[in-house]
Protein backbone atom coordinates (compact mmCIF):
# COMPACT_ATOMS: atom_id res chain seq x y z
CA UNK A 1 0.00 0.00 0.00
CA UNK A 2 1.35 3.38 -0.79
CA UNK A 3 0.88 6.41 1.07
CA UNK A 4 1.75 10.06 1.12
CA UNK A 5 3.94 10.57 4.33
CA UNK A 6 2.01 14.28 4.81
CA UNK A 7 -1.36 15.48 3.67
CA UNK A 8 -1.60 17.44 0.71
CA UNK A 9 -3.21 20.71 -0.19
CA UNK A 10 -6.06 19.74 -2.79
CA UNK A 11 -6.30 22.28 -5.42
CA UNK A 12 -9.50 23.13 -6.94
CA UNK A 13 -9.65 20.94 -10.36
CA UNK A 14 -9.65 22.15 -14.26
CA UNK A 15 -12.90 21.70 -15.88
CA UNK A 16 -12.43 21.30 -19.65
CA UNK A 17 -13.96 23.35 -22.09
CA UNK A 18 -16.63 21.22 -24.22
CA UNK A 19 -15.98 19.04 -26.80
CA UNK A 20 -11.95 19.48 -25.56
CA UNK A 21 -10.59 16.06 -25.95
CA UNK A 22 -8.94 14.53 -22.98
CA UNK A 23 -5.16 15.37 -21.93
CA UNK A 24 -3.19 14.16 -19.36
CA UNK A 25 -1.37 16.97 -18.21
CA UNK A 26 -2.38 20.20 -16.82
CA UNK A 27 -2.42 23.07 -19.02
CA UNK A 28 1.13 24.47 -17.76
CA UNK A 29 2.76 21.19 -17.99
CA UNK A 30 0.95 20.87 -22.15
CA UNK A 31 2.45 24.54 -22.56
CA UNK A 32 5.86 23.34 -21.47
CA UNK A 33 5.34 20.19 -23.63
CA UNK A 34 4.82 22.15 -26.30
CA UNK A 35 7.34 24.49 -26.03
CA UNK A 36 9.91 21.57 -25.90
CA UNK A 37 8.63 19.55 -28.93
CA UNK A 38 6.19 21.52 -30.64
CA UNK A 39 2.51 21.64 -30.91
CA UNK A 40 2.18 18.84 -33.92
CA UNK A 41 4.25 16.05 -31.05
CA UNK A 42 2.20 17.55 -27.78
CA UNK A 43 -1.17 16.80 -30.10
CA UNK A 44 -0.38 13.27 -30.85
CA UNK A 45 0.50 12.49 -27.83
CA UNK A 46 -2.56 14.05 -26.18
CA UNK A 47 -4.59 12.21 -28.89
CA UNK A 48 -2.72 8.86 -27.65
CA UNK A 49 -3.63 9.43 -24.45
CA UNK A 50 0.28 10.06 -23.70
CA UNK A 51 1.63 6.74 -24.70
CA UNK A 52 4.49 8.04 -26.43
CA UNK A 53 5.54 10.30 -23.68
CA UNK A 54 5.33 7.24 -21.02
CA UNK A 55 7.29 5.01 -23.01
CA UNK A 56 9.97 7.58 -23.83
CA UNK A 57 10.71 7.87 -20.18
CA UNK A 58 10.15 4.65 -18.92
CA UNK A 59 13.79 3.90 -18.19
CA UNK A 60 14.22 7.21 -16.37
CA UNK A 61 13.59 6.25 -13.07
CA UNK A 62 15.75 3.57 -13.06
CA UNK A 63 18.28 5.54 -14.87
CA UNK A 64 18.06 8.38 -12.21
CA UNK A 65 18.21 5.36 -9.52
CA UNK A 66 21.85 3.74 -11.04
CA UNK A 67 23.13 7.92 -10.44
CA UNK A 68 21.90 7.81 -7.53
CA UNK A 69 23.80 4.83 -6.70
CA UNK A 70 27.17 6.05 -7.94
CA UNK A 71 26.87 9.05 -5.57
CA UNK A 72 26.36 7.32 -2.58
CA UNK A 73 29.23 5.41 -3.44
CA UNK A 74 31.59 8.17 -4.39
CA UNK A 75 30.44 9.96 -0.95
CA UNK A 76 31.26 6.52 0.96
CA UNK A 77 34.12 6.20 -0.38
CA UNK A 78 35.26 10.22 0.49
CA UNK A 79 34.40 9.54 3.78
CA UNK A 80 35.69 6.79 5.21
CA UNK A 81 39.21 7.60 2.69
CA UNK A 82 39.03 11.12 4.13
CA UNK A 83 38.18 8.94 7.82
CA UNK A 84 41.67 7.12 7.18
CA UNK A 85 43.81 10.06 5.82
CA UNK A 86 42.98 12.43 8.39
CA UNK A 87 43.75 9.61 11.22
CA UNK A 88 46.71 8.33 9.91
CA UNK A 89 47.85 10.43 6.88
CA UNK A 90 48.85 9.15 3.99
CA UNK A 91 51.89 7.07 4.48
CA UNK A 92 50.70 5.15 7.35
CA UNK A 93 51.02 1.43 7.70
CA UNK A 94 49.08 0.36 10.60
CA UNK A 95 47.29 -2.77 10.93
CA UNK A 96 44.41 -3.32 13.18
CA UNK A 97 45.02 -4.76 16.98
CA UNK A 98 43.48 -8.29 17.82
CA UNK A 99 42.76 -8.08 21.72
CA UNK A 100 45.54 -5.27 21.86
CA UNK A 101 48.36 -7.26 19.99
CA UNK A 102 48.80 -7.90 15.91
CA UNK A 103 47.13 -10.81 14.29
CA UNK A 104 49.57 -13.45 12.50
CA UNK A 105 47.46 -12.49 9.41
CA UNK A 106 47.36 -8.20 9.72
CA UNK A 107 44.40 -6.50 8.25
CA UNK A 108 45.09 -2.96 7.49
CA UNK A 109 43.41 0.23 7.56
CA UNK A 110 43.30 0.12 3.70
CA UNK A 111 41.63 -2.98 3.56
CA UNK A 112 39.80 -2.88 6.35
CA UNK A 113 38.24 0.40 4.51
CA UNK A 114 37.50 -1.01 1.49
CA UNK A 115 35.19 -3.81 3.86
CA UNK A 116 33.58 -1.10 5.54
CA UNK A 117 32.61 0.28 2.31
CA UNK A 118 31.21 -2.81 1.11
CA UNK A 119 29.26 -3.42 4.18
CA UNK A 120 27.60 0.67 3.84
CA UNK A 121 26.54 -0.28 0.45
CA UNK A 122 24.90 -3.51 1.47
CA UNK A 123 22.89 -1.59 4.25
CA UNK A 124 21.86 0.67 2.20
CA UNK A 125 20.45 -1.86 -0.28
CA UNK A 126 19.06 -3.25 2.45
CA UNK A 127 16.84 -0.57 3.98
CA UNK A 128 15.79 -0.04 0.99
CA UNK A 129 17.09 3.41 0.39
CA UNK A 130 17.21 2.23 -3.65
CA UNK A 131 13.68 2.17 -3.49
CA UNK A 132 12.82 3.62 -6.62
CA UNK A 133 9.35 4.34 -5.08
CA UNK A 134 11.10 6.06 -2.01
CA UNK A 135 12.99 8.33 -4.61
CA UNK A 136 11.49 12.15 -4.61
CA UNK A 137 9.37 12.81 -1.58
CA UNK A 138 8.55 12.42 1.79
CA UNK A 139 10.81 11.28 4.82
CA UNK A 140 10.88 7.82 3.95
CA UNK A 141 14.35 7.91 1.67
CA UNK A 142 16.34 10.31 4.39
CA UNK A 143 15.04 7.92 7.09
CA UNK A 144 16.23 4.00 5.11
CA UNK A 145 19.81 5.96 4.90
CA UNK A 146 20.03 7.02 8.52
CA UNK A 147 19.03 3.38 9.42
CA UNK A 148 21.18 1.99 7.17
CA UNK A 149 24.32 4.02 8.65
CA UNK A 150 23.41 3.58 12.15
CA UNK A 151 23.23 -0.14 11.45
CA UNK A 152 26.85 -0.09 10.40
CA UNK A 153 27.66 1.79 13.18
CA UNK A 154 26.13 -1.40 15.48
CA UNK A 155 27.62 -4.30 13.24
CA UNK A 156 31.61 -1.98 13.78
CA UNK A 157 30.50 -2.34 17.57
CA UNK A 158 29.22 -5.78 18.07
CA UNK A 159 32.22 -6.92 15.26
CA UNK A 160 34.84 -5.37 17.34
CA UNK A 161 34.20 -6.31 20.89
CA UNK A 162 33.28 -9.67 19.81
CA UNK A 163 36.30 -10.26 17.64
CA UNK A 164 38.12 -7.75 20.44
CA UNK A 165 38.90 -6.21 17.33
CA UNK A 166 41.17 -2.50 18.46
CA UNK A 167 39.33 -0.13 16.12
CA UNK A 168 40.74 3.50 15.88
CA UNK A 169 37.51 5.40 17.59
CA UNK A 170 39.28 8.57 15.57
CA UNK A 171 39.02 6.67 13.10
CA UNK A 172 35.23 5.84 12.95
CA UNK A 173 34.17 9.07 14.47
CA UNK A 174 35.43 10.48 10.93
CA UNK A 175 34.29 8.03 8.51
CA UNK A 176 30.73 7.19 9.67
CA UNK A 177 29.29 10.66 10.94
CA UNK A 178 30.57 12.63 7.93
CA UNK A 179 29.35 9.88 5.64
CA UNK A 180 25.82 9.92 6.76
CA UNK A 181 25.95 13.87 6.39
CA UNK A 182 27.38 13.53 3.06
CA UNK A 183 24.66 10.71 2.14
CA UNK A 184 21.82 12.57 3.54
CA UNK A 185 22.91 16.26 1.43
CA UNK A 186 23.98 14.48 -1.52
CA UNK A 187 19.95 12.86 -1.41
CA UNK A 188 18.88 16.47 -0.81
CA UNK A 189 20.42 17.41 -4.01
CA UNK A 190 19.04 14.76 -6.11
CA UNK A 191 15.92 15.55 -4.84
CA UNK A 192 15.27 18.85 -5.71
CA UNK A 193 17.03 18.22 -8.83
CA UNK A 194 14.33 15.60 -9.81
CA UNK A 195 11.35 17.89 -8.09
CA UNK A 196 12.35 20.65 -10.79
CA UNK A 197 11.67 18.11 -13.52
CA UNK A 198 8.78 16.53 -11.91
CA UNK A 199 7.18 19.72 -12.05
CA UNK A 200 7.74 19.92 -15.44
CA UNK A 201 5.58 16.84 -15.99
CA UNK A 202 9.48 14.83 -17.04
CA UNK A 203 11.08 11.53 -14.78
CA UNK A 204 7.39 10.94 -13.45
CA UNK A 205 5.69 7.25 -13.86
CA UNK A 206 2.63 7.48 -15.52
CA UNK A 207 -0.99 6.76 -13.89
CA UNK A 208 -4.11 5.26 -14.77
CA UNK A 209 -6.30 5.46 -12.04
CA UNK A 210 -9.87 3.00 -11.05
CA UNK A 211 -12.70 3.78 -8.90
CA UNK A 212 -15.63 5.46 -9.17
CA UNK A 213 -16.14 8.76 -9.81
CA UNK A 214 -16.47 10.61 -6.81
CA UNK A 215 -13.20 9.57 -5.13
CA UNK A 216 -10.98 9.79 -8.40
CA UNK A 217 -11.73 13.42 -8.49
CA UNK A 218 -10.55 13.77 -4.77
CA UNK A 219 -7.41 11.37 -5.77
CA UNK A 220 -6.52 12.95 -8.89
CA UNK A 221 -6.72 16.56 -7.33
CA UNK A 222 -4.20 15.21 -4.43
CA UNK A 223 -1.67 13.66 -6.71
CA UNK A 224 -2.11 16.61 -9.51
CA UNK A 225 -1.33 18.74 -6.11
CA UNK A 226 1.86 16.97 -4.97
CA UNK A 227 4.14 16.99 -8.07
CA UNK A 228 7.04 15.83 -6.26
CA UNK A 229 5.51 12.90 -5.51
CA UNK A 230 5.75 11.53 -8.81
CA UNK A 231 2.37 10.63 -9.61
CA UNK A 232 1.50 12.09 -13.31
CA UNK A 233 -1.89 10.84 -14.12
CA UNK A 234 -2.64 10.22 -17.48
CA UNK A 235 -5.87 8.27 -17.81
CA UNK A 236 -8.95 6.68 -15.16
CA UNK A 237 -10.98 3.15 -15.27
CA UNK A 238 -14.09 4.50 -14.19
CA UNK A 239 -16.74 2.24 -13.02
CA UNK A 240 -20.96 3.44 -13.49
CA UNK A 241 -22.38 4.54 -16.67
CA UNK A 242 -21.05 7.43 -16.62
CA UNK A 243 -17.99 8.06 -18.78
CA UNK A 244 -17.16 11.72 -19.41
CA UNK A 245 -13.83 12.94 -18.51
CA UNK A 246 -12.18 14.15 -15.21
CA UNK A 247 -11.57 17.49 -15.37
CA UNK A 248 -8.27 16.83 -17.84
CA UNK A 249 -8.00 13.01 -17.04
CA UNK A 250 -9.87 11.14 -20.09
CA UNK A 251 -11.89 8.04 -19.00
CA UNK A 252 -10.76 5.39 -21.14
CA UNK A 253 -13.13 2.67 -20.11
CA UNK A 254 -14.77 0.71 -17.14
CA UNK A 255 -12.89 -1.45 -14.04
CA UNK A 256 -13.25 -4.20 -15.64
CA UNK A 257 -11.03 -2.95 -19.06
CA UNK A 258 -8.24 -1.45 -16.18
CA UNK A 259 -5.67 -3.93 -17.31
CA UNK A 260 -6.31 -3.74 -21.06
CA UNK A 261 -6.03 0.17 -20.61
CA UNK A 262 -3.06 0.01 -19.15
CA UNK A 263 -1.11 -1.98 -21.34
CA UNK A 264 -2.45 -0.17 -24.42
CA UNK A 265 -1.27 3.01 -22.78
CA UNK A 266 1.83 1.67 -21.11
CA UNK A 267 1.09 3.43 -17.72
CA UNK A 268 3.66 2.45 -15.07
CA UNK A 269 1.55 2.73 -12.19
CA UNK A 270 -2.08 1.58 -11.49
CA UNK A 271 -4.15 3.56 -8.71
CA UNK A 272 -7.27 1.81 -7.21
CA UNK A 273 -9.38 4.14 -4.60
CA UNK A 274 -13.03 3.14 -2.98
CA UNK A 275 -14.96 1.61 -6.07
CA UNK A 276 -18.46 -0.48 -4.35
CA UNK A 277 -19.00 -2.80 -7.25
CA UNK A 278 -14.87 -3.35 -7.44
CA UNK A 279 -14.42 -4.89 -3.94
CA UNK A 280 -11.80 -7.05 -2.55
CA UNK A 281 -12.17 -9.66 -5.04
CA UNK A 282 -11.91 -7.60 -7.74
CA UNK A 283 -8.62 -5.92 -6.51
CA UNK A 284 -7.48 -9.41 -6.40
CA UNK A 285 -8.22 -10.05 -9.78
CA UNK A 286 -6.74 -6.92 -11.09
CA UNK A 287 -3.15 -7.57 -9.66
CA UNK A 288 -3.32 -10.78 -10.65
CA UNK A 289 -4.40 -9.42 -14.51
CA UNK A 290 -1.49 -6.81 -14.25
CA UNK A 291 0.78 -9.49 -13.85
CA UNK A 292 3.31 -9.83 -16.19
CA UNK A 293 3.28 -6.05 -17.37
CA UNK A 294 5.55 -4.89 -14.53
CA UNK A 295 2.90 -2.00 -13.86
CA UNK A 296 2.93 -1.05 -9.84
CA UNK A 297 -0.55 -1.33 -8.24
CA UNK A 298 -1.50 0.65 -5.90
CA UNK A 299 -4.48 1.57 -3.35
CA UNK A 300 -5.82 4.46 -1.98
CA UNK A 301 -8.00 2.86 1.21
CA UNK A 302 -10.45 5.02 2.74
CA UNK A 303 -8.54 4.60 5.99
CA UNK A 304 -7.21 8.50 5.96
CA UNK A 305 -4.61 10.40 8.59
CA UNK A 306 -3.03 7.51 9.06
CA UNK A 307 0.81 7.11 8.66
CA UNK A 308 2.39 4.24 7.59
CA UNK A 309 4.45 3.43 10.83
CA UNK A 310 1.42 3.26 12.71
CA UNK A 311 -0.30 0.67 9.67
CA UNK A 312 0.70 -3.40 10.38
CA UNK A 313 -0.42 -5.82 8.02
CA UNK A 314 -1.17 -9.29 9.62
CA UNK A 315 -2.47 -11.88 6.66
CA UNK A 316 -5.02 -14.06 9.15
CA UNK A 317 -7.00 -17.04 7.63
CA UNK A 318 -5.89 -15.70 3.97
CA UNK A 319 -6.93 -11.96 4.89
CA UNK A 320 -4.86 -9.03 5.02
CA UNK A 321 -5.81 -7.37 8.04
CA UNK A 322 -4.62 -3.72 8.74
CA UNK A 323 -3.70 -3.16 12.50
CA UNK A 324 -4.16 0.32 13.54
CA UNK A 325 -2.37 1.78 16.39
CA UNK A 326 -2.94 4.21 18.75
CA UNK A 327 -1.41 7.47 18.77
CA UNK A 328 1.51 7.91 21.28
CA UNK A 329 1.05 10.80 23.65
CA UNK A 330 3.73 9.87 26.43
CA UNK A 331 6.33 7.59 26.92
CA UNK A 332 10.17 7.45 25.60
CA UNK A 333 9.39 9.17 22.60
CA UNK A 334 7.75 12.33 24.16
CA UNK A 335 10.72 12.14 25.90
CA UNK A 336 12.92 12.78 23.27
CA UNK A 337 10.78 15.00 21.62
CA UNK A 338 10.86 17.12 24.87
CA UNK A 339 15.29 16.98 24.95
CA UNK A 340 14.95 17.68 20.93
CA UNK A 341 13.08 21.01 21.73
CA UNK A 342 14.73 22.23 25.05
CA UNK A 343 17.87 21.12 23.66
CA UNK A 344 17.47 22.44 19.98
CA UNK A 345 15.73 26.17 21.36
CA UNK A 346 18.79 26.55 24.06
CA UNK A 347 21.01 26.29 21.01
CA UNK A 348 18.90 28.62 18.21
CA UNK A 349 19.17 31.28 21.37
CA UNK A 350 22.35 31.20 21.63
CA UNK A 351 23.34 31.40 17.81
CA UNK A 352 20.77 34.18 16.98
CA UNK A 353 21.72 36.33 20.02
CA UNK A 354 23.20 38.70 17.75
CA UNK A 355 20.09 38.64 15.41
CA UNK A 356 18.22 39.48 18.46
CA UNK A 357 19.94 42.46 19.53
CA UNK A 358 19.46 44.09 16.20
CA UNK A 359 15.92 43.65 15.44
CA UNK A 360 15.06 44.55 19.55
CA UNK A 361 16.98 47.68 18.48
CA UNK A 362 15.16 48.12 15.62
CA UNK A 363 12.11 48.11 16.74
CA UNK A 364 12.79 50.17 19.76
CA UNK A 365 14.72 52.80 17.47
CA UNK A 366 11.48 52.88 15.61
CA UNK A 367 9.02 54.15 17.90
CA UNK A 368 10.34 54.01 21.08
CA UNK A 369 7.96 51.37 22.14
CA UNK A 370 8.20 47.85 23.93
CA UNK A 371 10.05 45.30 21.73
CA UNK A 372 8.40 42.10 23.03
CA UNK A 373 4.53 41.24 22.66
CA UNK A 374 3.17 38.81 24.92
CA UNK A 375 -0.19 37.26 23.62
CA UNK A 376 -2.37 34.52 25.82
CA UNK A 377 -2.90 31.48 23.53
CA UNK A 378 -3.96 28.14 24.48
CA UNK A 379 -1.85 24.79 25.13
CA UNK A 380 -2.00 21.57 25.78
CA UNK A 381 -5.14 20.52 27.36
CA UNK A 382 -6.44 23.69 27.28
CA UNK A 383 -3.59 25.24 29.52
CA UNK A 384 -3.45 28.80 29.05
CA UNK A 385 0.08 30.77 28.80
CA UNK A 386 2.17 33.57 27.82
CA UNK A 387 3.09 33.64 24.36
CA UNK A 388 6.48 35.81 23.01
CA UNK A 389 6.56 37.89 19.95
CA UNK A 390 9.11 40.84 18.78
CA UNK A 391 6.42 43.77 18.47
CA UNK A 392 5.31 44.14 14.54
CA UNK A 393 2.33 46.50 14.96
CA UNK A 394 1.96 49.71 16.64
CA UNK A 395 1.47 49.70 20.43
CA UNK A 396 -2.43 50.45 20.50
CA UNK A 397 -2.81 47.80 17.77
CA UNK A 398 -5.60 45.84 20.09
CA UNK A 399 -7.77 48.72 20.77
CA UNK A 400 -7.72 49.70 16.85
CA UNK A 401 -8.69 45.82 16.08
CA UNK A 402 -12.69 46.03 16.43
CA UNK A 403 -12.84 49.13 14.46
CA UNK A 404 -10.45 47.71 11.91
CA UNK A 405 -12.71 44.84 11.30
CA UNK A 406 -15.25 46.73 11.22
CA UNK A 407 -13.86 48.81 8.30
CA UNK A 408 -12.71 45.82 5.95
CA UNK A 409 -16.25 43.69 6.72
CA UNK A 410 -14.29 40.83 8.38
CA UNK A 411 -15.07 38.88 11.36
CA UNK A 412 -12.79 37.57 13.97
CA UNK A 413 -13.10 34.18 12.90
CA UNK A 414 -10.28 31.57 13.58
CA UNK A 415 -6.96 32.05 11.63
CA UNK A 416 -8.26 35.88 10.10
CA UNK A 417 -5.63 37.76 8.70
CA UNK A 418 -5.73 41.18 7.87
CA UNK A 419 -4.23 41.67 4.68
CA UNK A 420 -2.17 45.26 4.42
CA UNK A 421 -2.97 46.10 8.03
CA UNK A 422 -2.57 49.20 8.81
CA UNK A 423 -1.49 48.81 12.72
CA UNK A 424 1.98 46.91 11.09
CA UNK A 425 5.04 48.81 10.99
CA UNK A 426 7.51 48.89 8.18
CA UNK A 427 9.73 47.00 10.79
CA UNK A 428 7.29 44.71 11.66
CA UNK A 429 6.16 44.20 7.87
CA UNK A 430 9.58 42.87 7.42
CA UNK A 431 9.83 41.15 10.79
CA UNK A 432 6.68 39.17 9.66
CA UNK A 433 7.53 38.21 5.87
CA UNK A 434 10.53 36.19 7.09
CA UNK A 435 8.91 35.02 10.62
CA UNK A 436 11.45 36.68 12.48
CA UNK A 437 8.64 37.98 15.11
CA UNK A 438 8.31 34.64 15.78
CA UNK A 439 11.85 33.50 17.71
CA UNK A 440 10.96 34.93 20.62
CA UNK A 441 8.98 32.09 21.30
CA UNK A 442 11.97 29.94 21.57
CA UNK A 443 11.76 31.28 24.98
CA UNK A 444 8.18 29.23 25.57
CA UNK A 445 9.78 26.43 24.27
CA UNK A 446 12.60 26.11 26.86
CA UNK A 447 9.98 26.69 29.43
CA UNK A 448 8.09 23.90 28.68
CA UNK A 449 4.45 25.71 26.76
CA UNK A 450 5.49 24.88 23.79
CA UNK A 451 7.16 22.25 20.76
CA UNK A 452 9.71 23.20 18.27
CA UNK A 453 6.91 21.31 15.93
CA UNK A 454 3.33 21.03 16.43
CA UNK A 455 -0.07 22.40 16.46
CA UNK A 456 -1.03 26.07 15.45
CA UNK A 457 -1.43 28.04 18.59
CA UNK A 458 -4.52 30.05 19.46
CA UNK A 459 -6.73 32.27 21.09
CA UNK A 460 -9.25 31.40 24.02
CA UNK A 461 -12.13 32.25 21.10
CA UNK A 462 -11.10 30.11 18.53
CA UNK A 463 -10.41 27.39 20.39
CA UNK A 464 -14.04 28.23 21.94
CA UNK A 465 -15.59 27.16 18.12
CA UNK A 466 -13.61 23.86 18.26
CA UNK A 467 -15.55 20.62 17.64
CA UNK A 468 -14.80 17.60 19.59
CA UNK A 469 -12.89 16.04 17.01
CA UNK A 470 -10.86 19.75 16.26
CA UNK A 471 -10.29 19.45 19.95
CA UNK A 472 -7.84 16.53 19.41
CA UNK A 473 -5.21 19.52 18.79
CA UNK A 474 -4.94 20.29 21.98
CA UNK A 475 -3.23 16.99 22.78
CA UNK A 476 -0.18 18.33 21.79
CA UNK A 477 1.94 21.13 22.95
CA UNK A 478 1.42 24.24 20.26
CA UNK A 479 4.26 24.15 18.02
CA UNK A 480 6.67 27.34 16.41
CA UNK A 481 6.22 25.75 13.12
CA UNK A 482 4.10 22.98 11.68
CA UNK A 483 2.71 21.00 8.64
CA UNK A 484 0.67 24.69 8.13
CA UNK A 485 3.61 26.25 7.71
CA UNK A 486 5.37 24.21 4.98
CA UNK A 487 2.31 24.09 3.39
CA UNK A 488 0.78 27.77 3.14
CA UNK A 489 1.06 29.45 5.87
CA UNK A 490 -1.53 32.24 6.36
CA UNK A 491 -2.58 31.10 3.06
CA UNK A 492 -4.40 27.89 3.99
CA UNK A 493 -8.08 27.74 5.13
CA UNK A 494 -9.68 26.74 8.50
CA UNK A 495 -10.45 23.31 7.08
CA UNK A 496 -6.94 22.65 5.18
CA UNK A 497 -5.36 24.17 8.69
CA UNK A 498 -6.96 21.44 10.74
CA UNK A 499 -6.32 18.92 8.44
CA UNK A 500 -2.71 18.99 8.48
CA UNK A 501 -2.50 19.98 12.60
CA UNK A 502 -4.63 16.45 13.10
CA UNK A 503 -2.92 14.35 10.73
CA UNK A 504 0.73 15.95 12.66
CA UNK A 505 -1.08 15.26 16.15
CA UNK A 506 -1.70 11.20 15.31
CA UNK A 507 1.18 10.75 13.44
CA UNK A 508 3.83 12.72 15.48
CA UNK A 509 7.83 11.77 15.02
CA UNK A 510 11.06 12.88 15.39
CA UNK A 511 11.60 11.95 12.00
CA UNK A 512 9.02 13.96 10.90
CA UNK A 513 9.83 17.03 13.46
CA UNK A 514 13.30 16.74 11.86
CA UNK A 515 11.83 17.02 8.01
CA UNK A 516 9.33 19.46 9.41
CA UNK A 517 12.39 22.00 10.46
CA UNK A 518 14.12 21.51 7.50
CA UNK A 519 11.41 22.92 5.34
CA UNK A 520 10.33 25.26 7.32
CA UNK A 521 13.71 27.31 6.35
CA UNK A 522 13.22 27.03 2.66
CA UNK A 523 9.04 27.67 3.58
CA UNK A 524 10.43 31.10 5.85
CA UNK A 525 13.27 32.00 2.73
CA UNK A 526 10.38 32.02 0.21
CA UNK A 527 8.46 34.42 2.17
CA UNK A 528 5.21 33.32 0.60
CA UNK A 529 1.93 33.05 2.48
CA UNK A 530 3.25 35.49 5.01
CA UNK A 531 1.60 38.90 5.61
Amino acid sequence: MASASFPQPVTSGRERAPGQQGAGLPRSRRSERARQLGPGLVTLGTRFHLAPTSRRNEGAPYTFMRLVEVTDLLVIIWAVAGGQLLRFGPNTADALAWDGVHAPAELGYTAFSVILICIWVLMLHLAGAYDRRLLGHGPEEYKAVATASFRLFAVVTVVSYVLRLDIARGYVALALPSGLVGLILSRWFWRRWLSLHRAQGLMSPTVLVVGDRAHLLTLIRALDSVPSAGYRVVGACCSGADQRDIGEVPVLGDESEVAEVAARIGVNTVAATTCPSFGADGLRRLSWSLEGQDVDLVVAPELTNVAGPRVLTRPVAGLSLLHVEAPVFAGPRLAIKTAMDRGGAAALLIVLSPLFAVVALLIWRQDRGRVFFRHERIGKEGQVFGMYKFRTMVDNAESLLPSLLASTGQEAAPLYKIRSDPRVTPVGSWLRRFSIDELPQLLNVIRGEMSLVGPRPQVQFEVATYANDVRRRLLVKPGMTGLWQINGRSELSWDEAVRFDLYYVENWSAMTDLMILWRTGRAVLHGSGAY
